[in-house]
């Protein structure tokens, strides 16, 4: 117990921001000597504290150098400045940055940092040499942990000479676009073989775009110079753009998230604004956003003028202004603002603004999304942990979930999603939002499996399920339900049972629909894993039962006798000693209780199976005499 009272005091401790690594050390080595999975979950807790105070850190160093690229007037200061920001965010050995010369048609070397070189920081990129060249070629991030052997790359002996005499493993380079034209490519570096990852090439990229802006800030100023009313103009926007980043950043460091953004945006521009995120959907909104407002379309209309990694807004119909939300040269959502009124108009400085806005919700959307990522993978393994255990699951799964917002000891439904191998990502975000916080959902065996809180099975598979159509013939989903269960009892049985139904609906030609076992009539039988027969009795013959109950009539046994004599009245009459005529009538009685579709051929199955099941004595559906 001492231990654990440790640990927790060590974990609170660094949360708080007084770390004491070496201590901590020891006492999860303890407690994994004595409790192995106790060590394993609490490495796992301190990596998450980690990721979280780095990404935290991160973004605080990206806002720091948006300030100070924004002070900076001088293009040398400001191209020092980006070199050696970018060294320092990424921890890289080297930084540098060529520019482009387009009388020559290469790149040259403009400023390093960590450089000890003189060969390398004369040295010049041809276009489409070396890993340089091909990233001012193709004008796309490219990177390596090992350059020297990488058949991916144009090699010249000039660059592997000067790489090597600087020493350098690994490159990373991204290209630096300003208004729609190539400049130049910033490069980090290190001198030993480590791999540069995906968040490593997102946030150059933040940096070069970062860089982009500051670069066209200081080529206005100097355009603008000719006049003392244009450079009290240009000075005038970049105050107000300033102050703007100034408002952005605080809410951001304060916790802020879009929505924080877009009401600071609306409230700065005097307008509405609205948010939207990837895949064109609405994430916030401020103001009085026009209720016929295209917002798809005009994301397209930002998609065709993104500014070459700029977020450049851009004009469309009806006094609204689109802006590309850009980071690592991925598109992670659209701005749209309007109601300015002055014509609908953009000053130099309310561009800036824009541009600082679009950058921020660049960051907070990059964080978010990787947070929501990693959540993703968490609540994945938590369900492959579950539906993995025969029976009740260990106390360490139950204790997961609860971790996750799942309750245990509540009802929930298990579903499994069957669709085109292509739509599987998009359902599994799909069924994600339909759960929020208290849902799983992952993929097996070539299917999305889905656990949510409730006990209707088919009502929540039904929000997910969806037919095929003319437009989109790969776009069926189906669905099969389980439960209610709860997850403390283990959910691999309604995991088969749910399997089974799915499966079951393509054999029946019922692709798109969903159902669980009592769904299914007499196949639900051969399907569940508890058949609720007399449920399936009661809901076939349920309302001629109840009929008979009521009025004391024969309805059951003449439709027993009107089967048994190949459906026909007249030797049903004779089995039954009454007239043809009564049984007619007592057949339309059936008619009017069952539907007018009662003696179709997969009705009638049903009805003769209920019939049979019923005589054989199973429990009788209420009011049956």
């Amino acid at each position: 117990m001492r231990t654990v009272l440790d640990l927790l005091r060590l974990l609170a401790d660094r949360a708080d921001g007084d770390a004491r690594d070496g201590e901590l050390d020891r006492v999860v080595a303890e407690l994994a000597a004595s409790e192995p999975e106790a060590g394993a979950l609490t490495l796992r807790v301190r990596a998450a504290m980690d990721a979280g105070r780095r990404r935290e850190s991160e973004l605080a160093a990206l806002v720091g150098i948006a300030r100070d690229l924004a002070s900076e007037s001088d293009p040398g200061s400001v191209l020092q400045a980006i070199v050696r920001r970018a060294r320092g965010l990424l921890g890289t050995d080297v930084a540098y940055l060529t520019l482009h010369d387009p009388e020559r048609g290469d790149t040259f070397m403009r400023v390093t940092s960590g450089s000890v070189s003189h060969r390398f920081q004369s040295l010049r990129l041809p276009l489409g040499a070396g890993l340089g060249g091909l990233v001012a070629a193709s004008r796309t991030p490219h990177w390596t942990g090992r350059y020297a052997g990488d058949g991916r790359y144009r090699h010249t002996e000039e660059i592997d000479t000067a790489v090597a005499e600087e020493g350098i493993v690994g490159i990373c380079g991204t290209p630096l676009l300003v208004d729609d034209e190539f400049v130049g490519v910033l490069f980090a570096a290190n001198r030993s073989a480590r791999p540069f990852t995906a968040e490593d090439v997102a946030l150059l990229g933040s940096l070069a775009a970062l860089a982009a802006v500051s670069l066209v800030q200081t080529r206005r100023l100097a355009d603008t110079a000719t006049t003392l009313r244009e450079l009290r103009g240009a000075h005038a926007a970049i105050a107000e753009a300033a102050d703007a980043h100034d408002r952005f950043a605080g809410v951001v460091l304060e916790g802020g998230d879009v929505g924080d953004i877009a009401e600071a945006l609306g409230r700065l521009l005097g307008g509405w604004v609205a948010v939207l995120d990837g895949d064109g959907a609405t994430a916030a909104a401020h103001g009085p956003v026009p209720p016929g407002l295209d917002a798809r379309a005009a994301a397209r209309r930002a998609g065709e003028r993104d500014g070459g990694g700029r977020p450049v807004p851009v004009p469309c119909a009806g006094g609204v202004w689109v802006t590309a939300v850009i980071a690592g040269g991925q598109r992670l959502g659209t701005l749209l603002l309007g109601g300015l009124g002055a014509g609908d108009a953009l000053t130099p400085g309310q561009v800036r603004t824009v541009e600082r806005a679009a950058m921020v919700t660049a960051l907070v959307q990059l964080f978010a999304q990787r947070a929501d990522e990693a959540d993703r993978l968490d609540r994945a393994d938590a369900l492959t942990e579950l539906l993995a255990a025969s029976g009740a699951p260990r106390p360490t799964t139950l204790t997961r979930l609860a971790a996750l917002g799942v309750s245990p000891r509540r009802p929930h439904v298990l579903l499994v999603c069957r669709c085109h191998p292509a739509r599987r990502r998009a359902l599994a975000r799909e069924a994600a939002a339909l759960g929020g916080r208290s849902g799983l959902v992952g993929e097996r065996d070539g299917a999305v499996v889905v656990l949510l809180p409730g006990t209707d099975p088919a009502a929540a598979g039904a929000r997910l399920a969806r037919p095929a159509s003319e437009q989109d013939p790969d776009g069926a989903v189906t669905v099969g339900g389980a439960g209610p269960l709860q997850p403390a009892d283990g959910a691999d049985a309604a995991l088969a049972e749910a399997r089974r139904s799915a499966e079951a609906l393509v054999a029946l030609d019922r692709e798109g629909e969903c159902a669980s076992a009592s769904d299914l009539g007499f196949a639900g039988l051969l399907l569940g894993e508890r058949p609720d027969v007399a449920g399936y009795v009661r809901g076939i013959l349920g309302p001629v039962a109840e009929h008979d109950a009521r009025r004391g009539s024969e309805l059951l046994r003449t439709l027993e006798a009107y089967y048994a004599a190949g459906a026909s009245p007249t030797r049903a009459a004779a089995a039954l000693h009454v007239h043809v005529n009564t049984v007619a009538q007592r057949l339309d009685r059936v008619a009017s209780l069952l539907g007018p579709r009662w003696q179709d051929p997969d009705h009638g199955l049903e009805l003769q199976l209920a019939l049979r099941l019923h005589r054989l004595g199973t429990p009788r559906p209420e009011g049956t005499p």
